[in-house]
């Protein structure tokens, strides 16, 4: 991946992920070598993953889930690999949303308590077209005390219920999500796209403005934000505004899914 690809990955992942990477406490059935050698792997696949080797990092996931295939790191690591490459672009043969879940309940199966793994399923479920799934995964973490992201479980919730037609919900959840983190520029955006959907198209527009605002993160280059903010400012009748931002999307990146969407918009417009 290019830098610019990467930073818009890195976005992604802050509205995913809790940002650590707890060992798991599942059961382990390997003998300690094989365990010694998958930890290994492990390590090696979570430094690419680090490094943004997405392809590397899943050539160590699956060898240390041979040596150890009780392993739930491994398997969560393996379902973040995934979800990465349809970050970039969903249309992309490495796009495997399928393969992806089932890292994922391996995950939540061998560790229970392993929260990020619960959320990026749920996650998963909504990519896959599943809302009622999801809602239903993660509505009982966002009332988990435990989980240290609840901007995320929140945020993921406010997702899926946007996804499922349930707007005032999806608005109600998103609002939650950013009180719990105002840095939490995905949790504006998705925001924005609620009320877009409701059409209060000013107030959109004012939670895709704070995502964007937001220095940390690389938020400012995130380009759904930008793709929607677009829209909005055409359905407010701002073409400039609207051109504007679907110009500098598609200079962030013309090969993402947004990028895409942002170079056929701004054909679009006058």
């Amino acid at each position: 991946m290019g830098p610019r690809v990467r930073t818009q990955t890195a976005v992604f992942l802050a509205g995913l992920l809790a940002g650590s990477f707890a060992a798991a406490c599942g059961a382990r059935e390997a003998d300690p070598e094989s365990q010694k050698r998958g930890q290994a792997e492990y390590d090696l696949a979570l430094d690419a993953f680090k490094r943004s080797s997405m392809r590397e990092a899943l050539a160590h996931v699956k060898t240390s889930l041979e040596h150890d295939d009780q392993s739930a790191d491994a398997s969560y690591l393996g379902a973040l690999v995934m979800l990465v490459f349809c970050a970039d672009d969903e249309a992309s043969p490495d796009c495997r949303y399928a393969e992806a879940e089932q890292y994922a309940r391996k995950a939540v199966a061998l560790d229970p308590q392993m929260r990020d793994a619960r959320n990026t399923l749920g996650v998963i479920l909504i990519h896959e077209k599943r809302p009622l799934e999801a809602i239903a995964l993660l509505e009982p973490l966002t009332q988990d005390m435990v989980y240290r992201s609840p901007e995320k479980s929140w945020g993921n919730l406010g997702w899926a219920y946007l996804e499922a037609g349930r707007i005032p919900d999806a608005i109600l959840a998103l609002q939650r999500s950013v009180a719990a983190q105002p840095l939490f520029c995905v949790g504006h955006y998705r925001l924005g796209l609620a009320l877009e959907k409701k059409k209060e198209y000013p107030a959109a527009r004012h939670a895709l403005n704070r995502a964007l605002a937001i220095k940390e993160g690389d938020c400012e280059r995130l380009q759904d934000a930008l793709l929607a903010r677009g829209r909005v400012s055409d359905a407010l009748g701002e073409p400039d505004a609207a051109a504007s931002d679907y110009a500098r999307c598609a200079e962030l990146s013309a090969t993402t899914t947004a990028g895409r969407a942002c170079v056929t918009a701004s054909r679009r417009s006058p």
